[in-house]
């Protein structure tokens, strides 16, 4: 058996010292390790993407891209490139996930995951902030999400969600976004107790029942419930929202009277269209909200004159009555308003000449009440060719 010359050992060793130290100072935690091996795994690129050739395990993980490290720990896990239209990811999240203990931050780009979101997610306990959005995420949210009492953003928008909001969610302490929308969730709204909680958005759900007063904090800035079918009055429910500054309620089966207070609430955009609320709308003060969409519900009685310094205002297709107030028109002439939206009601008379020179910038419809437009102005294409509404319904409605 041959040996190298001695002179070539001390190369040799060298060269072994080197290699093993830098392998050594590259390697993370390897429970970690693992988990990212699996993950990739069950993970790949679709066409046109190319997020996972960084992912050379030969190397250094803490090098690859959506991965952030501290220390030998993997902190947060950004899977997919998110440059706005890049292809994203395909295949399922696998378990494992949950064995990166240090993370604190896991965000999945668009793309067609299928499966459901595993459970072991709840053994990050770390987690602060989770969004999967924009895939094929199907089953149940994991009750064991509740887990994670320092996770302030859950977004799973825009998947397959099913079943119900488990009131585990609700009782997230730090919880401050909650953005559930665009699945086929069910049930009822949960109790959240976060007094952190700025914003719900679970529009276009399948949410039932009603909601009830204790089941909101006052912290909420932005709620959107559009597209349920929840019912039943709200009138105590937004007298506890002092702090919105958007609201949407459009689209559901709520009843009763809304409540005037809301309208001292300096709301940038609120929209409760195609509801079924009764009786009329009187503002408490005068309206501090750019765009005020009423629109498809059954309101009644008389339009408030507060609701003329509003610039956007939408109260088509609803049971007003009686003359539109003159304050309107001085608005609307002077450029105040922008879009004021009268049409199928069943108002009797507006203060306007014929003449008047209504500005390029606004609009107004008037058509399919219980009056002749005295003024012709172009109207939405959905609201109709007729002009007036029957005398007959107005008898009828007038009784």
């Amino acid at each position: 058996m041959r040996f190298p010359p001695l002179s070539f050992v001390p190369v040799l060793l060298l060269l072994l010292t080197l290699r093993w130290g830098l392998f050594t100072e590259a390697m993370i935690n390897p429970v970690d390790f693992l988990a990212l091996q699996a993950i990739r795994k069950s993970l790949d690129d679709l066409p046109g993407s190319n997020f996972f050739d960084s992912w050379d395990f030969t190397g250094d993980p803490c090098t690859f891209a959506g991965v952030y490290c501290d220390g030998d720990n993997v902190t947060a896990l950004n899977l997919g490139d998110p440059r706005s239209g890049s292809p994203g990811l395909s295949g399922r999240i696998d378990p494992a996930i949950g064995k990166l203990y240090a993370l604190t931050e896991l965000t999945i780009v668009p793309g067609r995951i299928m499966g459901s979101l595993p459970d072991t997610i709840s053994h990050a306990t770390n987690l602060r902030f989770l969004a999967v959005t924009r895939n094929f995420i199907s089953g149940a949210i994991p009750a064991s999400l509740g887990e994670l009492r320092g996770l302030r953003t859950l977004d799973l928008s825009y998947n397959q969600l099913t079943g119900s909001i488990p009131p585990s969610i609700g009782s997230l302490p730090e919880l401050s976004s909650l953005i559930l929308c665009h699945n086929h969730l069910n049930g009822s709204l949960p109790r959240f107790l976060s007094q952190t909680l700025t914003r719900i958005d679970l529009k276009r759900n399948n949410l039932t029942g009603a909601v009830s007063p204790t089941s909101l904090p006052p912290s909420l800035q932005y709620l959107s419930l559009a597209w349920n079918q929840l019912t039943g009055p709200v009138n105590q429910v937004l007298l506890g929202l002092n702090q919105l500054s958007y609201l949407d309620l459009s689209l559901n089966r709520f009843t009763g009277a809304i409540p005037g207070q809301i309208f001292g609430f300096p709301i940038t955009n609120l929209q409760l269209q195609r509801n079924f609320f009764y009786g009329a709308v009187q503002p408490a003060n005068q309206v501090n909200i750019a765009t005020v969409d009423l629109s498809f519900n059954r309101f009644s009685g008389e339009i408030s004159p507060l609701l003329s310094s509003v610039q956007n205002l939408y109260l088509n297709n609803n049971r007003f009555t009686g003359q539109v107030p003159v304050t309107f028109v001085d608005r609307l002439l002077a450029s105040g308003i922008q879009t004021l939206y009268l049409q199928h009601n069943f108002l009797t008379g507006i203060q306007i000449s014929p003449a008047a020179d209504i500005p390029v910038s606004s609009s107004l419809c008037l058509q399919y009440n219980c009056m002749v437009p005295p003024v012709q102005t172009p109207c939405p294409v959905k609201a109709g060719p007729q002009k007036t509404r029957p005398t007959t319904q107005c008898n009828e409605w007038r009784g």
